[in-house]
């Protein structure tokens, strides 16, 4: 995301994940296309060979105890806490005390590679590992204990009808910092946003309660949760176990607001990507000039520009899902277009994961590296705590050809998982194979939609 960029390059302009291919030996266009014949194949492949639904039966085990039951224990569950209450400290101490030069300080590279990317990958790997090291949860339940005796039960029921539209909120305003505000830039300003989320999250722990709250209304519980339900890994009564990789994904709650979160994760990063290219450029300009003519600085109006497009982007996925959704009525007029909608809705979520994986790679394993001498000198002041602080970032670690067949290879591979979710649930919804399969054309365009426009996406990087 473009905060990213903006963290770790002294000049004002944002810089991204993405990276310019260089001497790919087949034009870009072939690359679209033969992941577009990849995903026609997959589904005609599904329709013949997967006629019983196989995710949507829950065949979770347990580890065995050597290994299930100490991973879930409540001492380790502490200790992780403590880990991230610590982090969560460091980058407060860090952002307010600590240099003002985005490249030298700890809190926006941990915060927007290490925390906001890496630990996506890692919960979409081994579960939902946030949950453990969240620093918000910590403090309510620590809080609770020890005002209360127990851990912090809540004080007022969380109405039904709000589902996860606090999360929402919190993961619109994240990204809009990100993409729009320019904060990314000055460590103090970014001190203030997550003391103030800080704040706001146990408050939503003390009305509603910890565990209530980082269900439904904080906005990284939420979003780490949906993509720790990829990996073959859950814990279940303080016990690691093992299910189909995909498979928490079927047990997704639907409560009101969850079609929003997943079309905010998709709709960002595709304003992202879109913002790195000529079209972005071409479209916008119009509007700095509105905005100019207005009276706004050149400065606010590109801001009121790019707050339009992400808003467009978030719009134009929400739109599209819900335009297939409606198309799938066909072989069962008894189930509505927001039954289908609904759904549906946890198909899209390898999506958002491989959106994240083609736009943030190269960044992760980049310009990642920064944290190991961040670490040794988080506050910019020439220390050496760890023996780190002069190692180097290795720019060699991915050449600008490897990370083009990662990101396609990442594309491709989640929007066929999206085809198999989407496939399963069918076979539920219709129980036939045969009416399953006829639904699920709407789906394939969906999928053939958001291939070919995150692959255009990332061929558009650096166009501008």
């Amino acid at each position: 995301m473009l905060l990213f960029g903006a963290a770790l390059l002294p000049s004002p302009a944002f810089a991204h994940g993405l990276v310019q291919r260089a001497n790919l030996p087949l034009p870009e266009w072939l690359f679209i296309w033969s992941a577009v014949v990849v995903l026609v194949l997959s589904f005609v492949a599904l329709a013949i060979l997967w006629r019983q639904p196989r995710l949507e039966q829950d065949r979770w085990r347990p580890l065995p105890d050597p290994i299930g039951r100490p991973l879930g224990a409540r001492a380790l569950e502490v200790a992780l806490g403590l880990v991230g209450v610590a982090l969560l400290a460091l980058v407060l101490i860090a952002g307010f005390a600590g240099s003002q030069n985005a490249l030298a300080n700890f809190a926006p590279t941990f915060v927007f590679i290490t925390f906001w990317v890496g630990l996506a990958f890692a919960c979409a790997l081994f579960g939902d590992i946030f949950r453990a090291v969240n620093p918000w949860r910590a403090l309510g339940r620590a809080t609770g204990w020890l005002l209360r005796g127990r851990l912090g039960s809540p004080r007022r029921s969380y109405p039904p009808r709000l589902g996860v539209w606090p999360a929402v909120a919190g993961l619109v305003a994240f990204t809009w910092i990100e993409l729009v505000s320019g904060w990314p830039e000055q460590p103090r300003t970014l001190a203030v946003v997550v003391a103030c989320y800080t704040v706001v999250t146990l408050a939503g722990q003390a009305v509603y309660g910890v565990e209530c709250w980082s269900r439904r209304g904080e906005a990284f519980s939420v979003y780490f949760d949906l993509l720790s339900r990829i990996a073959p890994f859950e814990t279940r009564e303080r016990v690691v176990g093992v299910r189909p990789l995909l498979g928490g994904l079927t047990r997704l709650p639907i409560v009101p607001g969850m079609i929003a979160f997943v079309a905010v994760m998709i709709g960002t990063v595709t304003f992202d990507g879109l913002s790195q290219g000529s079209v972005w450029s071409e479209v916008s300009q119009p509007l700095h000039d509105a905005g100019t003519a207005s009276g706004l600085s050149l400065a606010t109006a590109e801001k009121v520009a790019a707050t339009i497009g992400v808003g467009a982007c978030v719009a134009l996925v929400t739109g599209f899902y819900a335009i297939g959704s409606r198309w799938a009525r066909g072989p069962a007029s008894e189930l509505s277009a927001e039954r289908l909608r609904r759904g549906f809705v946890h198909s899209l979520v390898p999506i958002a994961l491989v959106y994240v994986a083609a736009h943030y790679l190269t960044f992760l394993l980049l310009e990642g590296q920064g944290i190991a001498y961040l670490l040794s000198d988080p506050l910019g002041r020439g220390w050496d705590l760890f023996g780190t602080a002069s190692s180097a970032v290795d720019y060699g670690l991915i050449s600008q050809n490897g990370a083009w067949y990662a990101q396609v290879a990442c594309v491709v591979a989640g929007h066929v998982a999206a085809l198999m979710l989407a496939h399963d649930r069918a076979l539920t919804l219709y129980g036939q194979a045969r009416a399953a399969a006829r639904s699920q054309y709407a789906m394939l365009a969906i999928m053939v939609g958001f291939t070919m426009l995150a692959l255009w996406l990332l061929a558009q990087a650096g166009t501008a």
